[in-house]
């Protein structure tokens, strides 16, 4: 019985032979994920500064960390894909380049590539 049911994955699960929509929408919604996240650290983060100079040299120290910096390059990632499929969606919703949906989403993700090269680019070779 129960190698029955690891047959039977949910329909919804299985990766394979998925459309630029779906991906679109799975994308769209892990960034969504992952700025709220990123929005609540940004807050404790920034509420811990109000404890005086100490917190916030030890905040400086945290910034200049590998981990950070990486993480916000993730951050600008995610905010760019975020923001232009948002206005995807925005122009698909009015009615305005229904049959370019396709077209939109991988322009915008070229888009995000090339934006995300660049930020990466800067940040890691400022000075």
């Amino acid at each position: 019985m129960a190698t029955n049911s690891l047959k039977k994955s949910p329909g919804w699960f299985d990766v394979r032979r998925r459309s630029a929509g779906m991906w679109a929408f799975v994308l769209n919604r892990v960034t969504a994920i992952g700025l709220v996240v990123y929005l609540f650290i940004h807050l404790v983060v920034l509420s811990s500064l109000a404890r005086g100079p100490q917190a916030y040299d030890d905040f400086i120290e945290l910034v200049k960390s590998p981990l950070f910096i990486f993480s916000e390059l993730l951050v600008v990632i995610g905010g760019l894909y975020h923001g232009l499929n948002g206005l995807r969606i925005a122009l698909t919703s009015f009615g305005v380049a229904v049959p370019y949906q396709r077209q939109l989403f991988y322009v915008f993700l070229a888009i995000t590539i090339i934006g995300s090269l660049i930020f990466a680019f800067r940040m890691f070779t400022a000075v």
